[in-house]
């Protein structure tokens, strides 16, 4: 058994972590949608209002913070009018990026925003550039959250909802370098900046402005915008970066059937992630050196081939412990900066690439993935403080990746008994080898101690392992309770595993 130094300073606190760091991203794509979050009001599938209950209330148990829609690709070839209105009066559309199936349009705005009142998140919406108009954005922001008596505040009050909605993020364009219009920097820059001008604020409602980032390593592109806008125009740009074992669309691989050195592949694609943050950081760092301008990551997450025998439109794939690996390091660096990422949105939600669940008729699965955001949501709203981990390399066939990832945030301790002078201190870490299992001593300063009872939890399982309908909990996170004091403790994580620890220390 391998061994480790984990050490933590609760004293040294870096940044706030966005509860939006922990956000979803949703499109109108397969079985996202529909059958996924939607399945209308006379199905028989318990739902309220159309919204499946199940999933609903997986969602909200995660503490969902954030819910972006409705694309993706499919965003700037959506008009916001087919989707609003009596369902039977709404246009039918081809859906030209996913499959070719028709589009009923019988879930639109309203919609989308009795999903995120009933999950309790705050919605993302993503306007249309490519295809559309600045008067289409202008009026459906006007048509979203105007109070007063203007002719789109009437017609929403008409199609059901009196009070104007709060609509704090809004995305303008996506992917605009390819699917969103085939773009370069330069011009997209300018049609951002004509676009957000037109984007008002109604009714005390304020607007997060995010513009068309980096697709990946893209550093040309982040130079050019960065070069053109500032804090006047944007609040932030996207930045899409997904893990593929092979580094290409062409490369993508089973989700399910891989070998040891593919697995390794793909934590060392996922792990790219950090390098390319850093470097749209640094570009960013000499337009805007005071940092007025965050980076959102609203796109990222496992892609392989879809499951055998589905429309390969569809996007759908399983999703195995290898995914709960990824899911625990993306979200380990996100942490680790928290200073400058506001937002992070995995793809997708339900049924398409690295869901959080998949759905069959009224039957449900949570993944893996699921099991690792239900057990990271502690760090929502806490403060990252400082830690460090002893590096040890794992991997094969001349791929050397490292094996252990971790971050630490620390919150009041409001629930204790006798909260003064405690905090909550959320351990997060996960063992990226398959071989190894690892001792690490948690080590804090000599006059902080651990306090009482802390709850572990361990997900745990061979990496090709996964959920079915048949066998839906296959893979869970077990959860066990111990009595630490002192300042030192060990813990034993094993191979291809993922533990979290909630603890209280004494400062």
């Amino acid at each position: 058994m391998k061994k480790a130094v984990l050490t933590i300073h609760p004293d040294k606190k870096l940044s706030h972590i966005a509860p939006e760091l922990y956000g979803q991203f949703s499109e109108h794509l397969g079985r996202c949608i529909y059958d996924g979050v939607f399945v209308g009001e006379s199905s028989d599938i318990p739902n309220t209002n159309g919204m499946r209950n199940d999933v609903v209330d997986a969602l909200r148990a995660l503490h969902l913070p954030v819910l972006r829609w409705p694309g993706g690709c499919f965003a700037d070839e959506y008009h916001w009018k087919d989707g609003i209105g009596p369902k039977k009066n709404r246009r039918k559309i081809v859906n030209t990026n996913w499959g070719g199936t028709v589009e009923d349009n019988s879930f639109g705005t309203h919609e989308f925003m009795e999903l995120c009142r009933q999950i309790g998140c705050e919605p993302y919406i993503a306007v249309n550039l490519g295809s559309g108009t600045i008067q289409e954005a202008a009026d459906w922001i006007e048509y979203m959250t105007a109070k007063d008596t203007s002719t789109l505040a009437e017609l929403r009050k008409k199609n059901g909802q009196k009070e104007p909605w709060k609509v704090r993020y809004i995305g303008i364009g996506n992917e605009n370098w390819g699917c969103g219009g085939s773009m370069n920097a330069g011009y997209y820059a300018n049609e951002y900046k004509r676009y957000q001008q037109f984007c008002k604020e109604y009714s005390g409602n304020t607007l997060y402005k995010i513009a068309c980032g980096p697709n990946a390593d893209d550093y040309c592109w982040t130079k050019e915008l960065m070069s053109q806008i500032n804090h006047w125009h944007a609040n932030g740009i996207s930045l899409h970066y997904y893990t593929i074992p092979g580094g290409s669309f062409e490369e993508k691989g089973s989700a399910t059937d891989f070998t040891e050195k593919e697995y390794y592949a793909t934590i060392l694609q996922t792990l790219r992630i950090e390098d390319i943050i850093n470097g749209h950081l640094r570009i960013m760092d000499k337009f805007d050196p005071e940092h007025t301008i965050d980076l959102v990551v609203d796109e990222w997450g496992t892609w392989y081939d879809v499951e055998p025998g589905t429309n390969p439109g569809f996007l759908y794939q399983q999703n195995t412990m290898r995914d709960a690996i990824v899911a625990a390091l993306n979200l380990n660096i996100f942490n680790k900066h928290s200073a400058r990422i506001s937002m992070a949105n995995i793809a997708q939600v339900v049924n398409v690439l690295q869901a959080m669940i998949l759905t069959e008729r009224a039957q449900i699965i949570k993944t893996p993935t699921y099991e690792v955001f239900y057990m990271y949501k502690d760090h929502q709203n806490a403060t990252l403080v400082e830690s460090s981990i002893d590096t040890l390399s794992t991997g094969c066939g001349g791929i050397t990746v490292p094996a252990l990832s971790e971050s630490v945030s620390i919150s009041e301790a409001a629930d204790s008994p006798d909260a003064d002078g405690l905090q909550k201190l959320t351990i997060t870490v996960a063992n990226a080898s398959l071989a190894e299992d690892t001792e690490i001593e948690i080590c804090l300063p000599e006059n902080t101690q651990f306090f009482g009872e802390a709850g572990i939890s361990l997900l745990h399982e061979e990496v090709h392992s996964y959920n079915t309908f048949g066998q839906p909990e296959k893979v869970k996170a077990a959860v066990r309770k111990e009595t630490w004091n002192g300042g030192r403790q060990m813990l034993k994580l094993p191979a291809c595993s993922i533990c979290k620890v909630s603890c209280t220390i004494n400062i």
